[in-house]
């Protein structure tokens, strides 16, 4: 009798088993999925990274534009015999021509 009551037992314990067992692989699993999310989060696939590039040369070439009003404005000022603006449109002028090697060059058109 104590038999057939063992396995009832366990027969009875069975659903509970399978919670236990998917708990087991989810738990055993855990370490590869966060490694694997992990690993998405760090790499940047081309596309991404094509269009962080296209957005950083935008940012670059809407600065210069900005740049080149505001220095046209303080050559202007400047040729009127303002000295701060001379010295301000050197100052521009010096930001634009670190800017303008890392953008680049439009090919000319025939």
């Amino acid at each position: 009798m104590p038999r057939k009551l063992a396995i009832a037992a366990m027969i009875a314990a069975m659903p509970l088993l399978g919670g236990c067992v998917r708990t087991v692989a989810s738990v055993v699993t855990a370490p590869v999925r966060v490694a694997s999310r992990a690993a998405d989060l760090a790499t940047t696939s081309q596309s991404e990274a094509d269009e962080n590039r296209g957005r950083e040369l935008r940012r670059r070439e809407e600065r210069v534009g900005q740049l080149e009003r505001r220095y046209e404005d303080k050559a202007e000022d400047c040729d009127r015999g303002d000295d701060d603006a001379c010295r301000e449109a050197i100052a521009i002028r010096r930001e634009i021509d670190e800017i303008l090697p890392t953008l680049p060059v439009e090919p000319e058109r025939d």
